[in-house]
């Protein structure tokens, strides 16, 4: 019987930042770095993957989630591949900026978001559909390489775009998942 490892692919989320406390800011392609918190959940994440059999480690190049990934391929022996495809959505105008600030200064369009959708679009920045394409070319070109199961560090917003893409509703359903600092999913 072969491994029941084989043919995996597992997405795990960068460990925490300080923009990912309260008040929560939009992060997007900003380059915000892990926190203490965020690296001891790096070393977590690496011991509870370290006996999965991880034939190939991959990740955003945002350094969250390459510092992530790069303190998982330390324990695991795996040298982290970047894809800037990996990243999370592009925020456009609000990156950097306070959610609180955006449901106050335009509470349509954080409503909007709030909604989701396939034709939901950051203000300056990507639709989510854009988002979830560009993450599912990503992993399709992982998954070819044959190296898996396969680790692949990245986003929230980047993890919640692929399960949409299995879900019945779609992107509309976007915000139902949630996925906790260096939680996985697998694939």
């Amino acid at each position: 019987m072969g491994d029941p490892a084989r043919g995996r692919l597992l997405l795990a989320r960068h460990g925490q930042t300080d923009d990912n406390l309260e008040p929560i800011r939009a992060q997007g392609f900003s380059d915000t770095p892990l926190n203490e918190t965020g690296r001891r959940q790096a070393h977590e994440l690496a011991e509870r993957v370290a006996s999965m059999g991880i034939a190939s480690l991959w990740c955003s190049d945002l350094s969250r989630a390459s510092e992530t990934a790069a303190i998982v391929g330390g324990r695991i022996g795996l040298e982290p591949r970047p894809d800037a495809r990996l990243r999370e959505g592009n925020r456009g105008r609000w990156e950097g900026r306070l959610f609180i600030d955006i449901e106050r200064e335009d509470p349509a369009g954080y409503a909007a978001w709030r909604r989701a959708g396939a034709g939901f679009r950051f203000p300056g920045g990507e639709s989510l559909q854009e988002h979830s394409d560009r993450v599912a070319a990503a992993l399709e070109d992982i998954r070819a390489t044959g190296e898996l199961p396969a680790l692949v560090v990245c986003h929230r917003g980047s993890i919640r775009a692929v399960l949409c893409r299995r879900d019945p509703r779609g992107l509309d359903a976007f915000h139902d998942f949630d996925v906790p600092n260096t939680g996985v999913v697998e694939l």
